[in-house]
This record gives C-alpha cells, structure tokens and sequence, in this order.
C-alpha cells in the first residue's frame, strides 16, 4: 500500500468505523434488560478500534519532533490503555454476565455481581470511572497537542479547531455511545482527512512557494 494511501486509511478510517459503531452503542438503563447482543458486538469491536484511534491521531504528528508532538504520543498511548481496559471490564465483563443471567432463568441473582463491576470506581461503566476519565481527559490533551505541532508544520485553523473541538465530545456528554463517540471521533475522521488533503496539497507546490 502506498505511505499516503495507508496513512490516509488509517488516519481516517479507524475513527470513521469507530463512530459507526458507537451509533449502535445501546445506553443501558437497565443492565438487565439490554440488547446484550448488540452491547456485546459493539464492544467486541470498540477493543480494536479504540487504539487504532489513538494510532490515528498520533500518525498525524509523525515524523514530527519538539514537545507538543511527544505529549500527543504518549497521549495517545494513554487513551488507547485506558479505555482498552476500561471497555473490556464495563463493556464485555457486564455484558458477558448479563447473558449468563438471562440465560439461567434467574437474571435478577446475578444483579448484585453485574452491579458491582458496574459501579466499580476505576473500571466500571457508571458513573464516573477513573478509567474513562483518564482516557477522555487524554484524548483532549492529546488532540490540542497534535493541533499545536501541526499548526507549527504549516496546517490552516479550521481542520485544527475541528479536531480539538470533536476531542471532547465524550467528555461534554459524558459517553461515547451517542452523542459523544460519534461527534468525537466523526469529528476527528472529518478532521483528519482536511488535515492530510492539506498536507498533500503542500507536497506538491513548489519549494519557493513553500518557503
């Protein structure tokens, strides 16, 4: 695959497919009685999806040196741990519990160990985990750090303002199920395809027009 094509691909395409499954992403407002299947699938594939993400935007700022670029980095490397671990125990754990528990006939036996990952201060779904707001506080940090370098290397206000801004959809509606996960990383798609049409597009004028 070409390096522009692959970047293009990846940059774009891992947030994209993110935020079309997180439009499916039910909001569980009662455990029990969830689309256990579709919570199941969606977060079967938000474990991939997730650090693919965070490799996006860290691909945006490659090959790029100073501070700002190193705090997206290791931003990104922060995001993409913690919401790894974070959806693999809110997520797949409790969905993976509340199919046994309506499979047994006796669902509401199993309510007090399903609630209590749930409710788990670090690693639950609810109501505000450590985890997710690590992770969401990282993407922030790490999305206006890209901008700062990527302004430096010549990029316009407007695709920049966008990434920041849809970086902290999650945090603002407090979910990335609908509306947060997918104005965040739509947002981030939209953004980064403007980001690296730009930069093409710089590539290919002249050296004294650059300059």
């Amino acid at each position: 695959m070409e390096p522009d094509l692959w970047e293009f691909t990846l940059c774009v395409g891992a947030p994209f497919l993110l935020a079309i499954v997180e439009l499916f992403h039910p909001h569980p407002h009662d455990l029990l009685n969830v689309d256990v299947q579709t919570w199941l699938l969606v977060h079967y594939a938000q474990v991939p999806l997730f650090p693919l993400s965070a490799l996006a935007v860290a691909t945006l700022v490659r090959r790029q040196t100073g501070v700002a670029a190193t705090v997206c980095r290791i931003c990104m490397f922060v995001f993409g741990v913690s919401y790894i671990a974070f959806d693999t125990a809110a997520g797949l754990v409790t969905g993976i519990l509340v199919k046994a528990a309506n499979a047994s006939g006796t669902p509401d036996a199993w309510r007090a160990a399903i609630q209590t990952v749930w409710s788990h201060p670090i690693i639950g779904g609810a109501p505000a985990p450590l985890l997710a707001i690590l992770g969401s506080l990282a993407l922030s940090v790490g999305t206006i750090a890209a901008a700062v370098t990527l302004k430096r290397s010549g990029s316009s206000w407007a695709p920049l303002l966008l990434l920041v801004l849809s970086s902290f959809g999650i945090a603002v509606f407090k979910t990335h199920a609908w509306p947060g996960g997918p104005l965040t990383f739509g947002g981030i798609a939209v953004s980064a395809a403007w980001l690296l049409v730009e930069k093409r597009a710089r590539a290919r004028q002249p050296a004294f027009i650059r300059g």
